[in-house]
């Protein structure tokens, strides 16, 4: 090896002039002649490219001041990028040369030629294909199938030479320099959607180099987000973990992304929420805590921000019952306590929350619900932790699984629970967590007045929609009641409407009469409920399809009334 490196100027003096000569003739003789030469040139290469990957540009130019011509009249010719391992070879060669921060306009320009030499490696369209043909008819292929047998062969190439040098690890085997794997990742930035390029760009994701300080360029990772998220290519659910752990922006921007989706072309269909919502893998992919926290903590600022909106509700909680399931499908050999994932609350309350009402007959609804009220007014009585941020922890957690929050204001109505008032407590906590002992005192009265009310409407006959307003607070001027209890009460409110028949009879002449912002309210609540009936399996223990008939006919409302 040593005597071939001393010869290496003297070779390279030889094949430049074999390059030159193979460019300018197109006879049948020298097309025998490149090919007679093919297997001493790919030698000659491997040498070229074990001396480059010690050097950076200027040493690189400084020994070998002619390699820009040699190399790139070697990637233009047919014959030598077909023959064997040529193409990869050339492809780390110029990944040597390659300046991941070049200092001068000669290396500027340097890049900017490499990147179109990768590029044309790499794309089956940019390959000529005209100019193959005496070649691939003699390998038995014709023009349209060559290259692309080509370039799956050069990057399954790749890849393995990427496990290899992944499993090497730290030791002195190691094939591929981390320097050349960053310059790999800036050139398959052009190339992302290329079909065949994505078992390079999984192998990418997945490698992790020597050094603490991230080995691809940011605007590798950026653009393989941008692409999954518009669909453009298909990612492993290991490739994206991957992704979204190396760059916390692409995991931000993947979260707001579904965020402004939800909202915009879903937020009063939980069903396709859903589906939305795992189609994105974010829940499968938050298995691992660190992107859980992440995710949850942009959920936490936007439900601060608008104030925590029914739509956020929902997108928070739906979020949650998928990641549970995923949690459950993925964690049999509990990979990660539940405490790494809601490292504030009590162990014992995130045990209960995560019980699926599914899981549970009806008829133990309400012990269940009469449990984690008692876990929460402990929590919320224990004077070592009332400080409002602690007691938000427990809150926070608590909105993650308010499918028990509605359960609970079904089961009010429906006279089923043995111990209204703990039941009346967690409704009240959930819509309101940071009370004072004196203000809880009295947003309890506030919710036991406004539950009474409304059970007092069960035996009015006939109803009337002024009956419903009083209840609201809308017969009066000026409704003085704090706007957590006319949350509570129009979450009250909006069950009767569904669960009474003389309720249901006037719920859309009622609901077309409130504010826009409220009759969204009840919009996204109705959906919401009638969709977990449906999950649930309990639509015949409720009036699910007179449900979804106010539904439909207050969607086609809110349509009508957008258009005029």
């Amino acid at each position: 090896m040593a005597q071939d490196t001393l010869d290496l100027p003297l070779n390279f003096k030889f094949w430049l002039n074999k390059a030159v000569a193979w460019d300018q003739a197109t006879t049948l003789e020298s097309q025998q002649d490149v090919c007679l030469h093919l297997p001493q040139l790919q030698k000659f290469l491997q040498q070229i490219y074990e001396t480059l990957k010690h050097m950076d540009f200027p040493m690189a130019i400084q020994r070998f001041p002619l390699i820009g011509q040699l190399l790139g009249r070697l990637c233009w010719n047919p014959f030598v990028i077909g023959y064997d391992e040529n193409q990869k070879i050339l492809m780390w060669c110029l990944c040597c040369l390659y300046c991941s921060e070049p200092q001068n306009p000669v290396e500027l320009e340097a890049n900017i030629w490499i990147r179109s030499l990768l590029c044309h490696l790499l794309s089956s369209s940019k390959l000529g294909l005209n100019e193959v043909g005496t070649i691939s008819q003699a390998l038995g292929y014709t023009s349209p199938d060559y290259y692309p047998k080509l370039l799956k062969n050069m990057v399954l190439s790749l890849v393995t030479e990427l496990r290899v040098n992944h499993l090497n690890g730290f030791s002195i085997q190691k094939i591929i320099p981390d320097r050349q794997i960053k310059a790999m990742s800036l050139l398959c930035v052009p190339l992302l959607t290329l079909p065949d390029i994505l078992p390079l760009l999984e192998a990418l994701l997945t490698y992790h180099g020597d050094e603490p300080k991230e080995i691809l360029c940011s605007e590798f990772l950026e653009g393989v987000n941008e692409a999954f998220l518009q669909k453009k290519i298909v990612l492993s659910e290991s490739a994206v973990l991957s992704l979204w752990l190396r760059h916390l922006p692409s995991l931000e921007k993947a979260t707001l992304h579904l965020f402004e989706n939800l909202i915009s072309r879903h937020r009063n269909f939980p069903q396709e929420m859903e589906c939305f919502i795992k189609d994105s893998l974010l829940p499968h992919v938050a298995c691992h805590p660190s992107i859980f926290r992440i995710v949850d903590e942009i959920f936490r600022n936007a439900l601060l921000e608008t104030n925590g909106t029914s739509e956020v509700l929902t997108i928070i909680q739906i979020f949650t019952r998928c990641f549970a399931q995923a949690f459950q499908k993925d964690n049999e050999q509990l990979k990660f306590p539940l405490k790494s994932y809601f490292p504030y609350a009590s162990s014992s309350l995130i045990m209960v929350l995560l019980q699926n009402p599914k899981d549970l007959p009806p008829g133990l609804w309400c012990q269940h619900l009469n449990y984690i009220s008692e876990i929460l007014q402990k929590i919320v009585e224990d004077q070592s932790i009332q400080s409002c941020g602690n007691l938000f922890e427990h809150w926070f957690l608590f909105i993650h699984f308010g499918e028990w929050a509605d359960i609970a204001a079904e089961e009010l109505l429906m006279l089923r629970a043995e111990s209204p008032a703990a039941l009346l407590w967690l409704l009240a906590f959930y819509y309101n967590s940071c009370d004072r002992n004196q203000e809880r005192t009295q947003t309890m009265v506030d919710a036991r007045e406004a539950h009474g009310s409304i059970m007092k409407l069960f035996s009015r006959t006939p109803l009337s929609v002024k009956d419903l307003q009083a209840v609201a607070g809308e017969s009066s001027e000026a409704d003085t009641r704090h706007p957590y209890i006319q949350r509570l009460t129009r979450h009250l409110l909006l069950n009767f409407l569904l669960l009474s028949p003389e309720g249901h009879k006037i719920a859309q002449e009622f609901i077309t009469t409130q504010t826009d912002e409220i009759a969204n309210e009840f919009l996204n609540l109705i959906a919401h409920t009638t969709y977990r009936w449906s999950r649930l399996g309990i639509e015949t223990l409720r009036p699910g399809k007179l449900a979804r008939d106010l539904l439909q006919e207050l969607q086609c409302y809110r349509t009508k009334s957008v258009l005029l």
